[in-house]
């Protein structure tokens, strides 16, 4: 067996043979460069994960590494019991390499012996990852293994297969252990190295992470631990995401996917980057002919179907202003919408009675010129888009822009009022680099998807600008209505690896038999857009392995707190205000930070720099924007508390807190014991007034179909709640309703239930 100084020496060689600097290489093995200076100097142990890597970036066999020889062998290799390449890879770990001279292997074969040590057995595993697949058999002994955020213990006989991508670590459990190691080697769609490593920390980096197209607007900074501390943005001032990353991802990879679209009839098409730019530039040179121009502002009411992205990239292109808009529109919706906008064009799917209520909204709404319809029922007086984007030339010229324009614009939820409308530039996408790369840790090879409808802002936090700077192919499902079932059958048929829903749709998979269905490919699981219960969190981690990661943000901004892996999240809680975009703070009614364990309104401090992803401002809306963000603090309306160890834990909007005989009651808090219920499908919390309290709780239920109301199920639930929680914070007052009144994007009106 070569020692470790003997194996520096080759490493040494190898990089010395490129002309590469320690820098590059230490990126590439994902260490510090004193760390790698040490390891090529023979003064560290190497791991294997290490030397796959180095092995992996030189195209060199790992047996060419430690034993100094080229495989010659392509036939067969024999192996005796006891025999094989021998190498140690750090103290306690001995491997046997059992085809070191087969050469061009798909994969590496090793007899694994650990040592136990009694003195680490109950130490946090080290955790480490390479880009293989990995199975493992125990032959004698016992292994504790840890995969993610999983762990067990495996005895003789029992196998583990998973995806060494995944952080992953094992010891010797109550002895010393033997087992087979198979590491099948993975290849990437373009051949390229790709060695993602999701260190504890919970940040990802990779080789073809240096040629990734983010890395030309955006730098990840990192400290000694590997732990992101900053996010350097450098666009150029004109930079257009429809430009600078779909088309630039189309020039450098045609027929890389971009999005797996499925009809509500399971009818699939695959678009690739290649595609989305020729649809894109012919979209945009339709609507110039239609007489959309720059500065434009144009409604996008076009559910789920595909059409969508081709059409708001296209006004990205030609410099118009995207008002993407819910299909639940009624006409007085419309009226106040086009009006408030100033909204000269309408794009409108003819699915559904949608453009019915924009038409009756015509006569009301003057600014509205243009009307362009999509779908196969063509509209008198509509132009319709699919013909129109068939017809149109594949040719477009880049038309000017500036990084500060106007590019989207969205409604808010109007949950208290008339919905505000919020102005972002083109540096938005940018903001929603974080969102995809350290929230939802979307995989350039695996397919992502988000639960929205495309008139949501959660749409394209989830389903376009993030996703596709990450290079990860979006998977949309047009379906009509939602249905648990539905939509568990389709993780198993297209590998969908990464995920993002409210926890609503949480609550329905895990009514579900979740056992009937294969999940395996789902890697991380993100929640968002309401608080998350915690039961919804351990029923689901229960029947898949896999932790529920909140996160927090608003029409108004991205992604602002939120559960990053590495960290432990803890159920309930939004996270930590890690992000490096955003100055998270807690304050009280006087602006002062509060203490820890205390109530205050979540604030973002703008005195630095405006982040990358926050809004310019409420439009034509000076009063709301000196009310909500001045003395460079934007105030979100929004209420936590921060316990111990950081985390953020949601209380309600500063309208909705109730405040009974001097206490101060967050709804959410009342809710989630009250959800704990198994016969309870949907509850409100509000506060009503009380002559002798000021106000006391009130709780609005939708029960589980076929559990029949009655005073003494009240009683139960009153009592259910003093049980598990303050007495104070039971509900004097219960009402059963049949459905909670809702705003077209699905959040409480609690101002119609007090």
């Amino acid at each position: 067996m070569s020692d470790i100084k003997t194996i520096a020496e080759r490493v040494k060689y190898l990089r010395e043979i490129f002309n590469l600097t320690y820098e590059t290489v230490a990126q590439v093995v994902n260490v510090t460069t004193e760390q790698y200076i040490a390891a090529e100097n023979g003064e560290m142990d190497f791991t294997f994960t290490f030397l796959q890597k180095i092995a992996k970036y030189y195209s060199v066999d790992l047996a060419e590494i430690i034993s100094g020889e080229m495989p010659t062998l392509s036939g067969f290799q024999v192996v005796r019991n006891g025999g094989g390449m021998p190498f140690e890879r750090r103290s306690g770990f001995k491997y046997l390499n059992l085809a070191s001279l087969f050469k061009n292997k798909i994969m590496e074969p090793f007899t694994v012996f650990v040592k136990h040590d009694k003195d680490t057995q109950d130490n946090p595993i080290q955790l480490s990852a390479h880009n293989d697949d990995e199975f493992d058999y125990i032959l004698d002994g016992k292994l504790k293994l840890k995969i993610n955020n999983y762990e067990t213990i495996l005895e003789p006989g029992d196998s583990v297969y998973y995806d060494a991508r995944l952080p992953h670590g094992m010891i010797a459990y109550e002895g010393d252990c033997r087992f087979l190691a198979l590491v099948i080697k993975r290849k990437t769609d373009d051949d390229s190295i790709k060695t993602p490593e999701l260190v504890e920390s919970g940040m990802t980096t990779s080789i073809a992470e240096r040629d990734a197209i983010y890395n030309k607007f955006v730098s990840c900074i990192y400290d000694d631990n590997n732990t992101l501390t900053k996010l350097d943005f450098h666009p150029p001032k004109n930079f257009n995401f429809a430009y600078d990353v779909v088309d630039a991802i189309a020039d450098k990879k045609p027929n890389k996917p971009a999005m797996l679209w499925v009809s509500a009839d399971k009818k699939e098409r695959l678009f690739t980057f290649g595609e989305m730019k020729r649809l894109s530039d012919k979209c945009a040179n339709f609507f110039l002919s239609s007489g959309i121009k720059k500065g434009d502002k144009v409604m996008l009411v076009l559910k789920r179907y595909y059409q969508f992205w081709p059409a708001v990239l296209a006004l990205h292109k030609i410099g118009a202003i995207a008002i993407p808009a819910t299909h639940l529109l009624l006409k007085k919706d419309f009226v106040y919408r086009i009006n408030a906008a100033g909204v000269k064009a309408a794009v409108i799917t003819t699915d559904g009675g949608t453009i019915e209520e924009c038409e009756s909204a015509i006569s009301e709404a003057p600014s509205l010129k243009i009307k362009i319809s999509s779908g196969p029922n063509k509209r008198l007086g509509w132009l319709d888009l699919d013909s129109g984007i068939e017809n149109a030339s594949e040719k477009l010229a880049r038309i000017k822009n500036n990084i500060e324009d106007t590019m989207i614009m969205y409604f808010t939820s109007g949950t208290t009022g008339y919905p505000k409308i919020t102005v972002h530039s083109h540096k938005y996408p940018l903001g929603h680099f974080s969102t995809a790369k350290f929230w939802h840790c979307v995989d350039p090879d695996g397919i992502h998807l988000t639960i929205s409808d495309t008139g949501w802002a959660k749409s394209v936090w989830g389903k376009l600008y993030g996703q596709w700077l990450c290079e990860a192919c979006i998977f949309t499902y047009n379906f009509e209505r939602f249905n648990a079932a539905d939509i568990l059958e389709m993780f198993e048929r297209y590998n969908i690896t990464t995920f993002c829903a409210p926890p609503t749709m949480y609550r329905f998979f895990i009514k579900e038999d979740l056992s009937k269905y294969n999940l395996s490919s789902l890697k991380h699981a993100t929640i968002a857009g309401e608080a998350l219960n915690p039961e919804v969190y351990e029923q689901f981690y229960k029947a898949t392995g896999l932790k529920l990661r909140e996160g927090f943000g608003q029409t108004e901004t991205t992604l602002t707190i939120f559960n990053r892996p590495g960290s432990e999240p803890k159920p309930g809680s939004m996270g930590i205000p890690f992000s490096p975009q955003y100055h998270i703070e807690l304050v009280d009614t006087e602006g002062k930070p509060v203490e820890t364990g205390v109530t205050g309104e979540i604030v973002i401090i703008t005195d630095k720099e405006t982040p990358y992803g926050m809004f310019c401002g409420y439009y034509e809306d000076p009063a709301e924007n000196a009310n909500a963000w001045y003395n460079n603090i934007y105030h979100t309306g929004d209420i936590a508390w921060r316990d111990e160890d950081g985390y953020i834990w949601y209380v309600g909007r500063i309208d909705d807190v109730i405040k009974s005989s001097g206490y101060r009651i967050g709804p959410f808090e009342v809710e989630s014991v009250i959800m704990e219920l198994p016969y309870v499908l949907e509850c409100a919390v509000t506060g009503v007034p009380d002559e002798t309290r000021g106000q006391i709780i009130k709780a609005t239920i939708v029960l589980v179909k076929g559990t029949p109301a009655s005073e003494d199920l009240k009683k139960e639930i009153q009592t259910y709640v003093k049980e598990h929680t303050a007495p104070y914070k039971y509900p004097r007052v219960i009402e059963f309703i049949d459905a909670l009144p809702k705003t077209i994007s699905g959040k409480i009106m609690r101002k119609d239930l007090r």
